[in-house]
């Protein structure tokens, strides 16, 4: 279920609880006398097996995500599950540690397992919503090229009125150095609380990674920091476009 809404897929109940079913049999290895190896590749049959009955069978992409998926989420709970067990169940003398005759596996089942998942499926949305509007960008000032983090900011119409040059924003104390060997250009901007003339310059280019080299745009000065994590600049849409 938790794969499922990671990854949006659209599937049903009794097709969950049969791929759930199907994992369980592995449960019968622990009565074969096989070696760890052997042990491995039928579990990861089963795995495979699990994830085409739950999910259907489309294509290799398809069912290798969704395993790779399955198997993540397997590895986080497993090591909630196991870190909370030898914390609780498990009494410690010197190095040495032994069973206290309580396993809390049932517990964290039950209880912890949801809130695990959920907190797990939030962040990965937030993850998959915000940092997909990262761009590694390299402007291209003289003989000096500086490296930002970029983020798309689809609120960003900012042009100049004269040129129509897009225009982005880069934080002052990152390219502060270097502004006294370029020209100011005064671009008049109206916001929602504020309007006025913001200071720019024209750099000979940049490059946003995946997309190329861009020219006759500006960019930028902002005075006020920039706060979006790990952020130095705000790109322009139209710089993504052709």
């Amino acid at each position: 279920m938790t794969v499922s809404l990671v990854l949006k897929r659209s599937i049903k109940i009794r097709r969950v609880l049969l791929g759930a079913l199907i994992g369980s049999l592995s449960i019968f290895f622990l009565f074969l006398k096989i070696n760890s190896i052997t042990l491995f590749f039928y579990k990861l049959i089963i795995s495979i097996i699990m994830t085409i009955v739950s999910f259907k069978y489309k294509n290799i992409r398809y069912t290798l995500k969704n395993l790779f998926y399955l198997y993540i989420t397997s590895i986080l709970l497993g090591g909630f599950m196991y870190f909370l067990n030898i914390e609780f169940s498990y009494k410690q003398k010197g190095l040495v540690f032994y069973h206290n005759g309580l396993s809390i596996n049932f517990i964290v089942l039950i209880i912890l397992s949801p809130i695990i998942l959920y907190a797990y499926i939030k962040q990965v949305k937030y993850l998959k919503n915000n940092y997909s509007n990262y761009y590694k960008l390299d402007i291209y000032l003289k003989e000096e090229i500086i490296s930002l983090t970029a983020f798309l900011d689809t609120g960003n119409k900012l042009i100049d009125p004269y040129s129509k040059r897009p225009i982005i924003l880069v934080n002052r104390c990152c390219i502060k150095k270097y502004l006294d060997n370029y020209p100011k250009i005064l671009v008049p901007y109206d916001g929602i609380n504020n309007h006025g003339l913001l200071e720019c310059i024209k750099p000979e280019k940049i490059y946003i990674k995946n997309y190329g080299f861009k020219k006759n745009l500006l960019i930028g000065i902002s005075n006020e920091i920039i706060d979006i994590d790990g952020v130095d600049c705000i790109l322009h849409t139209r710089l993504l476009e052709g």
